[in-house]
Formats: structure tokens, C-alpha cells, sequence
């Protein structure tokens, strides 16, 4: 299992905003853009970077703690 994939990520659409926003709180807030398909590759290369720079300045990684919902209510 890659590092990343330890991580939940998702693209969800804001109202607010009127763009999609793809998120992963345990490593950053979030990003934004235009086509859903695109941003989870764009969010993807954000959090391997961080991913790098975390493991290049030899610092511990956050523990993941955001998990999908396992049921629905």
C-alpha cells in the first residue's frame, strides 16, 4: 500500500463557491478547480508532494484519522 493511500480524499461540489473542491484534511484543507476528474489527479499530486517534503525533512507524517462514513443513517 502506497503512503497516500493511507489518506481519504474526495472531490465534492460547493454551492458556495460554484467549483468543485477536492479535499484530504489529514494533510492539507483543500484545492479547487473546474473538472472533478482532473482535480482528484491535481489532489493526488499536491499530497505526494507533501507526502515528500514531510519525509524529506525527516518529519512523522499525521496519523490518518478521517474515515469514509461506514453507515448511512
Amino acid at each position: 500500500m502506497k503512503v497516500i493511500d493511507q489518506y481519504h480524499k474526495w472531490i465534492e461540489w460547493s454551492d458556495e463557491d460554484k467549483t468543485y473542491v477536492g479535499k484530504c484534511p489529514d494533510l492539507i484543507t483543500g484545492i479547487h478547480g473546474d473538472d472533478p476528474i482532473k482535480l482528484y489527479e491535481e489532489l493526488n499530486l499536491v499530497l505526494e508532494d507533501v507526502i515528500h517534503h514531510f519525509q524529506k525533512e525527516k518529519r512523522k507524517l499525521p496519523i490518518p484519522t478521517v474515515r469514509p462514513m461506514q453507515e448511512v443513517v
